[in-house]
């Protein structure tokens, strides 16, 4: 993504974060401040972090490295708040890959999965606005042909980008779109090409056959595409996400996962069980509106962050 400053990105993730480090941090530190280490203090440890989403797995872990810190009553904040950023860390950083859609085959197709009201498509035109100010010629597929809202979106978005903009009539058959469009694409020198999809659940089997017939006819143009398979989930659905990593993760071959509206939410932490529950990394996080509040994906600012700490 972009070449925002480093700085200016973690005071915009640590305020987007806000919400979530005071619900994880202030019981922790509260615990391990004014009582020296004891069973019933990890034990209330425990539920705090699960309370704050990040799944009984992580939370055992997290314990674990708590109890080899042996925390004594001249514990302060600060040595606490840098204790729980390591360890989610530590659970965190096996899970951090990159998006770099300018490293690969020309074009480069990625496409967009996941539920409706996600941010998938506020995303993509995000991703689009990003490569074009970096002079990449990008077009954008409104492959959700079934909401006119979600088509009239991505134009704003294109026409914002100064991206190529292709679509078709309520209704049409996506894949065939997909397919026109890649090969127009190919013929016609873009950099990068980025498919919205549907992600209407109420039939989960219409949706997946339909995914994967996009998938099938972008394989008749290169055997390779789509290139990138990037799953958004919403973080303000909590552990609703975990769901909708299940619906799409296995069937839709996703090969990166964004999290978006992060700043919306007081469990950010429910981005840790996501992480070691999906089989693609975590590669791109949300916390605003702009283009620049979405970022590539760092463990270390992630955690530290999410529990209060300045950089």
């Amino acid at each position: 993504m972009s070449d925002t400053p480093k700085k200016g990105w973690f005071q915009r993730l640590s305020a987007g974060l806000s919400r979530s480090s005071k619900q994880m941090t202030d019981q922790v530190v509260s615990t391990f401040v004014k009582e020296p280490l004891s069973e019933e203090a990890l034990e209330r440890l425990e539920e705090h972090l699960i309370e704050s989403d990040l799944g009984p797995a992580a939370s055992a872990r997290i314990v674990e490295r708590f109890r080899a810190l042996r925390f004594g009553k001249t514990s302060d904040e600060r040595e606490v708040k840098e204790a729980l950023a390591e360890a989610v860390a530590a659970e965190l950083t096996p899970r951090q890959a990159t998006f770099d859609p300018l490293s690969g085959p020309k074009p480069y197709v990625v496409l967009f999965v996941g539920v409706n009201g996600s941010g998938k498509t506020t995303t993509l035109g995000k991703i689009a606005s990003d490569l074009t100010g970096k002079g990449a010629k990008v077009m954008i597929v409104a492959g959700d042909t079934f909401r006119a809202a979600a088509r009239e979106q991505l134009k704003v978005w294109a026409d914002r980008a100064g991206a190529h903009f292709e679509s078709r009539r309520d209704g049409a058959d996506a894949a065939g779109l997909a397919f026109d469009a890649y090969a127009k694409a190919k013929a016609e020198g873009f950099d990068v090409v980025l498919i919205d999809t549907a992600g209407r659940l109420q039939n989960k089997s219409t949706l997946m056959d339909e995914l994967l017939k996009i998938v099938r006819v972008l394989k008749k143009v290169d055997a390779d595409a789509p290139h990138e398979t990037l799953l958004v989930l919403d973080a303000t659905v909590g552990r609703n996400a975990l769901e909708q990593e299940k619906i799409f993760g296995r069937t839709a071959y996703v090969s990166g996962v964004v999290m978006t509206k992060l700043d919306g939410t007081a469990r950010g932490g429910v981005l840790v069980p996501v992480a070691q529950a999906s089989d693609a990394p975590i590669k791109l996080i949300g916390v605003g509106e702009g283009v620049e509040d979405l970022q590539p994906f760092d463990a270390r600012a992630f955690s530290r962050s999410l529990v209060g700490l300045e950089d």
